[in-house]
């Protein structure tokens, strides 16, 4: 077996190696190696700290300052910092921090799973900890509705586990039931709550255990709030890291009373982020104090947001996920929360960098109606499915004349650097992110 763990581990450094040289992905590696060894990570000796984060939205932003955290507390790290989440780009970032006997050389492990492949990348070892931020709507050509996406995710746990839960989320905190190694993150009631759901459609309608009507005390946004069902009983669970302050205008949070975390971009979304960081910090043994310092002012460099100049204009790129109608509700939300008068582009080129598909119907999932707004004096709707979200903005009330299409990128680019606003937002996809920025004067 040592023999089997040696090559195995030399065989993927060297495919690693050559990966890099090549310009290739991260999962190659491990995609190469699980081929000739499919159980090669039953063999690997982990440390005692292993923590993954999964869910719809936030894992690799969660995962990128969990890492930071832990490498100012002095902790050697191994993670997937490339982003491959899938089994695959795992086993390649954990077999390339290993030594020729198969042991991994970090003080502790953080990983980033895909929410579907979890079943699959825990099959051979088992997380101590795992990190579940959220459940949605989220491309449901792939994933089909969120309570199987739960169903998946299940699939990969067992008792050895301690669930870290979002206890805001009614279906993520399902997990919990009739578990003892479960704790919870959350938020209590905030300034910038809603008694009523907002949104053009309500996840939270139904108890995800009985199917009972809901009710909710608040809501931070979308279905994420304070809930009850009226029927089993189903409700928030009490929380061990906690949101007891917050403001989006003047930037920061406060957890549990005490630790104030400024804020390095302003959404709800970063605190829930930060907040799962700051919980697996207090997991992994650092300090509360320096988790807080450590987060505070953190700027992401996960690529999801982007300052750039367009002649003698400002603007952020705000990467939201095709296909997952909250990730756009939130980039809209940053945007209407600016004061400043501002270009608001919403992009469609490609639907999805991995499945081929042509299905638009996620856009009638998105909060569109809240780019009416005295801030927003113009939209523009870009990109090869400009007609799609020009029919989904017909049925908005914004005023028709604010509303521009273009069908070509270059085209929306150039108006935006002679005719936009004082502040320019562009709210789009990885899939297509790049056909914007390519054609900035410059990035950060």
């Amino acid at each position: 077996m040592k023999i089997k763990v040696f090559f195995a581990v030399a065989f993927c450094k060297c495919v690693r190696f050559l990966a890099k040289l090549l310009g290739r992905g991260s999962s190659l590696p491990g995609q190469l190696t699980l081929k000739l060894f499919p159980d090669i990570l039953k063999y690997i000796k982990m440390p005692s700290k292993v923590i993954a984060v999964t869910g719809s939205n936030g894992k690799t932003s969660t995962l990128e300052m969990i890492a930071h955290v832990l490498k100012v507390a002095g902790l050697r790290v191994a993670y997937n910092k490339e982003g491959s989440n899938q089994i695959e780009g795992v086993t390649t970032f954990l077999l390339s921090d290993c030594t020729l006997s198969g042991k991994i050389k970090s003080d502790i492990v953080i990983m980033e799973s895909d929410e579907r492949f979890a079943r699959h990348t825990f099959k051979h070892f088992k997380p101590n900890h795992l990190i579940i931020t959220n459940l949605y709507r989220d491309q449901l050509t792939r994933n089909g509705h969120p309570e199987w996406v739960y169903d998946v995710i299940a699939e990969c746990m067992d008792d050895s586990m301690e669930l870290i839960l979002n206890a805001d989320d009614p279906l993520v905190s399902k997990f919990g039931k009739d578990r003892d190694k479960v704790r919870y993150f959350g938020a209590d009631k905030l300034s910038i709550d809603e008694e009523e759901n907002t949104s053009v459609y309500n996840d939270g309608k139904y108890c995800p255990c009985c199917k009972a009507p809901m009710e909710y005390d608040y809501y931070h946004y979308n279905h994420i709030g304070s809930y009850h069902c009226t029927s089993c009983g189903h409700k928030r669970n009490d929380t061990v890291w906690t949101i007891t302050d917050a403001s989006l205008k003047e930037g920061y949070i406060v957890v549990n009373g005490k630790y104030k975390i400024t804020l390095s971009f302003s959404s709800i979304y970063h605190c829930y982020n930060t907040l799962a960081a700051f919980a697996a910090a207090d997991i992994a043994g650092v300090d509360p104090e320096v988790a807080a310092k450590a987060l505070s002012g953190y700027d992401l460099r996960s690529g999801r947001i982007v300052e750039f100049t367009l002649g003698d204009k400002q603007g952020t790129l705000l990467v939201s996920k095709h296909e997952n109608s909250i990730s756009y509700d939130q980039s809209i939300r940053v945007a209407r929360a600016d004061k400043r008068e501002c270009s608001v582009v919403v992009m469609v080129d490609a639907i999805s960098r991995k499945y081929q598909t042509y299905e638009t119907s996620w856009l009638w999932d998105i909060d569109f109606e809240l780019l009416k707004s005295d801030n927003i004096k113009e939209v523009l709707l870009v990109g090869r499915y400009a007609s799609d979200l020009a029919t989904r903005f017909s049925f908005t009330d914004i005023d028709k004349e604010i509303i521009k299409t273009f069908e070509d990128i270059p085209e929306s680019v150039e108006y935006l650097r002679k005719c936009g606003k004082d502040y320019i937002y562009v709210i789009t996809c990885f899939s297509d992110k790049e056909k914007f920025l390519t054609l900035a004067d410059s990035r950060r």
